[in-house]
């Protein structure tokens, strides 16, 4: 699914995602359940921020790929993080663990602190919108 990606000049050039997907016309929309850590239990295992991160992005795209989607489908994300100050310090690993998954795709996103997810052991939670073909 081929978006056009608005960002306007007056807003100045975003870093690392858009300020605006418009998709085609005809798509289905995807909407993804917020994804922790979690394993194929349902667990969160402790780990640190990035090892979380990568894989609450990794069930997202599992997701994602089970509808016969891929990263380029995805035209939004809200990440909740329970500990800003880990997310700030880890973004260039953070970096890495993205362009694992979504290549140089940065689709409309919001970062939101949270004070806890419903899972204690989450230290993130992803969702996601998609537009597949």
């Amino acid at each position: 699914m081929a978006y056009e990606i608005i960002n306007p000049e007056a807003l100045g050039m975003p870093k690392g995602w858009s300020n605006g997907m418009l998709a085609p016309a005809g798509g289905r929309i995807l909407f993804v359940a917020g994804q922790t850590a979690s394993d194929a239990s349902g667990k969160v295992q402790p780990a640190d921020f990035v090892t979380q991160f990568d894989r609450a992005l990794q069930n997202v795209m599992t997701v994602v790929t089970e509808a016969g989607g891929s990263a380029e489908d995805i035209g939004r994300f809200t990440i909740f993080v329970t500990d800003r100050a880990a997310y700030l310090g880890s973004l260039k690993s953070l970096g890495q663990a993205y362009r694992k998954h979504m290549g140089r795709h940065f689709p409309a996103m919001a970062r939101l602190e949270v004070t806890a997810l419903v899972d204690g052991d989450a230290m993130v939670e992803i969702e996601a919108t998609a537009v597949l073909p």
